[in-house]
């Protein structure tokens, strides 16, 4: 791996570890915010400890090592769950502030999984 894939990796995943950690916590303490804007694209006030929870544990998995396996899911969990909001923010008719979150975290999720080291990666089958 060059340096600078090497910087890109780390950059993009500690920016995404950021936004998911700090996202996940605020759907965890049940933000005022947060629970309108969840109740405003139709889901339950639940959904957030469960997005809360699944957040901080898949930033724990991303940036541990080892584990490539586990790794692979949750960069697909992260990569599904924010399509999933940018979808949910288009069908409620949201504009561009309530998708720019969301989909610089897809972007990071697929810069940080492009640019991953080797021992962060399924070994591949011949």
């Amino acid at each position: 791996m060059t340096k600078r894939n090497k910087i890109i990796y780390w950059i993009a995943t500690l920016w995404l570890g950021l936004g998911m950690t700090a996202t996940g916590i605020v759907q965890l303490i049940r933000n005022n915010d947060e629970v309108k804007l969840i109740t405003h694209i139709g889901y339950p006030v639940y959904f957030l400890t469960i997005i809360g929870v699944w957040k901080i544990l898949g930033v724990i998995a991303i940036l541990a090592p080892k584990f490539p396996v586990l790794k692979e899911w949750t960069y697909a969990g992260f990569f599904f769950a924010m399509t999933g909001a940018v979808v949910s923010h288009l069908a409620c008719g949201d504009g561009a502030k309530e998708l720019f979150g969301p989909t610089l975290l897809i972007l990071l999720t697929v810069v940080s999984w492009y640019f991953r080291p080797a021992d962060r990666k399924v070994a591949e089958l011949s």
